[in-house]
Formats: structure tokens, sequence, C-alpha cells
């Protein structure tokens, strides 16, 4: 039976997607962004995630256990001077999947998988949002003449 085995595990041996997974990881800290399939992006979100909490504390031990799961020593690098700097107060989710469609070739659904402090284009349009009111614009154009009208009279004197 398999009672709560929710590990996917992608088509091959445990080696091959530890190996996987962590050229994968490696790859998303060193270009804050990779193009692969949903079902590689999910799992890899799993095995990056508890990587990022680690590196927010940057002691020996800390870059010795994120080392044993990257195996690359520029991404630890990146990931403890550049990346853990950036998420130093998000309490989690630092990665988000988009999904851009179906392959060509075998249908499979593809997606992006990003640092979500490293995209400007997201950070912008939150900065850029304001709140709007339902009010009528009749009352909002009758208000501002008489309120502007004082502020002429205090420049002028």
């Amino acid at each position: 039976m398999r009672h709560n085995k929710k590990f996917n595990h992608l088509g091959r041996t445990h080696s091959h997607r530890q190996a996987m997974l962590s050229n994968m990881a490696a790859s998303l800290i060193l270009h804050k962004r990779i193009f692969t399939t949903v079902a590689k992006a999910k799992a890899l979100r799993v095995y990056v995630e508890p990587i990022i909490s680690k590196s927010k504390e940057d002691t020996t031990h800390s870059r010795r256990v994120v080392f044993s799961y990257l195996q690359n020593k520029v991404a630890v690098t990146e990931l403890f001077q550049g990346v853990a700097a950036k998420v130093a107060d998000r309490p989690g989710g630092y990665t988000r999947i988009l999904k851009t469609g179906n392959r060509l070739g075998d249908n499979a659904s593809m997606c992006f998988i990003e640092l979500v402090d490293y995209n400007e284009n997201m950070l912008k349009e939150k900065a850029a949002k304001k709140t709007r009111t339902r009010r009528s614009t009749k009352k909002a154009a009758d208000v501002a003449p008489e309120a502007s009208a004082p502020e002429s009279t205090e420049s002028a004197e």
C-alpha cells in the first residue's frame, strides 16, 4: 500500500534524481530563473526552499550543509552573499512557478521557476498599484476647487 507516499520520483532512480535536483537548484541560484517542466519545478521547490532558509544564517555549519546539497562552490557563495541578503526578512515562499503552456514535442506542461525577490517586473507592479475608491466623479470635482481656493490665498499671504 502507498499510504502517505506523495514524493514524485520523476521516473528516475534516487541518485539520478538527487543529482538532477542539485544541478537545477544550483542553476536556479545562479541564474535566478530557469525554464523546466511543472513536475520538475514542483519537486525543485520542495528541494531548494529549505536550502534558502538555511542560507539566512551564515555559519560554517550551514555552509557545509548547503554545499552537501548543491555540490557547487560558486552557487553556495552566490546563495550566501546575494540571495540570503534579499530574502532575509521573508518568512518563506522564496520561489514562484509561472506556467507557460505545453511543449511542442511531447505536450509536457512547461513553466518558469524563479526566485521571488529577483523579478523586477513583478516588484514594480506591486509598488505602482494604487488603491481606488468608489466615489462619484461629481463629488470629487465639486470638492477639488474648494480645496484649491484656500491654498492660493495662503500662498498670496
